[in-house]
């Protein structure tokens, strides 16, 4: 683990019995309201939080498959059960029959009923001695799904559930122990019901940049998927174009899977309709790939004043400026 990387999680470990038992807890609100706001969010501790844990999982996944051995614990099994819960409102709330072919407006049903049920959810999964920091981080479980109003899910979204798992190990719930299965079970468990949702609701795509856009809906898959391959001995990026390869082996890396469902959504030549995953194919190591992605990540998400208009902060992700 580089040493960064390393710093950032002792930190987190030993900052979690000093947050659990001192701090006062608050709902999150947003704070960048516009383009001028944007040095507050780069200086501010939650940015320096948010990035060294995205990092810090970036690097726990190096070359390693999904289908890897790993500790699971209370908490993540916990998590798995409240996505599953998730997962069953939406089998609870079909589409309903309307003119409009996307944004389907059944999603406000899903949604009104994890608006209700978020702090109860978040309670459940919280130690007992954590429980008061629950309706700070059910905001964000909130924010991760999409946007009721507009009916559309996009990497803002995603930061979000980012964001509620990076509080979770800051009150110290989930542990240095979780990294790969905070990845690869409780991740990409979110994943399957965002990719649910997408489908069965036919959510618009918020702020896409459309061919020029990495992918509709996620980013963070791509860079910890792109650093599951790093060192891989046969696997290289231009396979990822690849049908056969993909199919064959989607269950163990989380790029694949996404490049399999992309291509189920969408149709005509790859490098039309997904252009710079396509460019991605031709770089020729996957270390490239990830440090790319990564500094892609920062610039087109993290950067982004759209995106991080949204963003809400506390006392557990705060806008006040980093320690020195």
């Amino acid at each position: 683990m580089a040493e960064t990387e390393r710093q950032y999680v002792s930190a987190a470990e030993d900052e979690a019995a000093e947050v659990a038992s001192s701090i006062a807890f608050m709902v999150p609100k947003k704070e960048i309201s516009m383009v001028s706001d944007m040095g507050k969010w780069k200086r501010s501790q939650a940015y320096a939080d948010y990035i060294g844990f995205i990092l810090t999982l970036n690097e726990g996944v190096k070359g390693k498959k999904l289908t890897c051995e790993y500790e699971v614990s209370e908490t993540v099994e916990k998590l798995i059960d409240l996505l599953g819960i998730l997962d069953q409102w939406i089998n609870e709330t079909p589409p309903v029959d309307q003119p409009s072919r996307f944004g389907n407006k059944a999603y406000r049903t899903w949604y009104g009923k994890l608006d209700q049920e978020a702090e109860a959810l978040v309670t459940a999964v919280l130690p007992a001695d954590k429980r008061a920091a629950a309706p700070e981080i059910a905001i964000y479980l909130k924010e991760s799904v999409g946007n009721p109003t507009r009916i559309d899910y996009g990497t803002g979204h995603e930061a979000a559930f980012a964001a509620f798992l990076c509080c979770l190990c800051k009150v110290g719930a989930l542990r240095v122990d979780d990294q790969l299965a905070i990845v690869f079970k409780v991740f990409n468990r979110y994943l399957q019901v965002m990719r649910k949702l997408q489908r069965t609701y036919r959510m618009e795509p918020a702020g896409s940049q459309g061919v020029w856009g990495l992918d509709d809906f996620q980013f963070l898959p791509f860079i910890w998927g792109s650093s599951q391959f790093i060192d891989h001995p046969t696997l290289e990026p231009r396979h990822i174009v690849d049908e056969r390869v993909v199919n064959e082996h989607h269950q163990d890396y989380m790029f694949l899977e996404c490049i399999k469902f992309i291509n189920e959504m969408k149709t005509g030549p790859f490098a039309e309709h997904s252009n710079q995953l396509w460019n991605i194919s031709a770089v020729l190591s996957w270390s490239k790939v990830n440090q790319g992605l990564v500094r892609m990540y920062k610039a087109e998400c993290l950067e982004k004043f759209p995106v991080i208009q949204h963003f809400k902060f506390g006392s557990l992700l705060s806008i006040q400026p980093t320690k020195p």
